[in-house]
């Protein structure tokens, strides 16, 4: 684990890893006038969705259009946090509406939120407390594949066995 939180390399499709090519990450933004500046530049189409987002293990956010894979926003890179993030305006500046760890791609734990509260806060917008969608993510130990837990039913849908109880997916890590 680095000292900001536990790192998460690429887990998805080796096709859409090989199919990203250098330079073209997601927008970089570590401070208020980048954010400003960027979400000045989206249209009424894109903000009434919710967009893609990495934080990279220099602990900036990077920002995608939300059809955007996780794996091109981070520029193939490993991170401390991915998902979708909706913006909404509130007391006149921007803050937070929605945020996930949704990325079947790197499959970041639950806890991969305090990398992501961390570079909400260096871009000072308001935010939640935690992910207002949490998604628990597992490898399953008999058929390596990797699951998506829902309503706390551990178990594989894939081959019907039991999936650990803590975060597994990458074995590397």
């Amino acid at each position: 684990m680095s000292v900001r939180g536990r790192s998460y390399r690429y887990v998805g499709p080796v096709e859409l890893k090989t199919a990203v090519r250098p330079g073209s990450g997601g927008c970089r933004i570590s401070s208020a006038a980048d954010f400003d500046g960027w979400i000045a530049e989206r249209s009424a189409a894109e903000l009434a969705e919710p967009f893609t987002f990495v934080v990279g293990t220099d602990g900036v956010l990077r920002m995608a259009p939300r059809r955007s894979e996780h794996v091109a926003c981070a520029g193939g890179a490993t991170v401390l946090g991915a998902g979708e993030i909706s913006f909404m305006r509130e007391a006149g500046r921007w803050a937070v509406g929605e945020v996930s760890n949704q990325s079947t791609g790197y499959c970041p734990d639950v806890s991969s939120w305090s990398a992501v509260a961390r570079a909400l806060d260096d871009v000072e917008l308001g935010r939640p407390s935690g992910f207002t969608y949490e998604v628990v993510f597992r490898r399953c130990p008999d058929c390596q594949e990797h699951n998506i837990v829902r309503e706390g039913d551990f178990v594989c849908v894939f081959c019907g066995s039991d999936l650990p109880a803590v975060w597994n997916v990458d074995p590397t890590a």
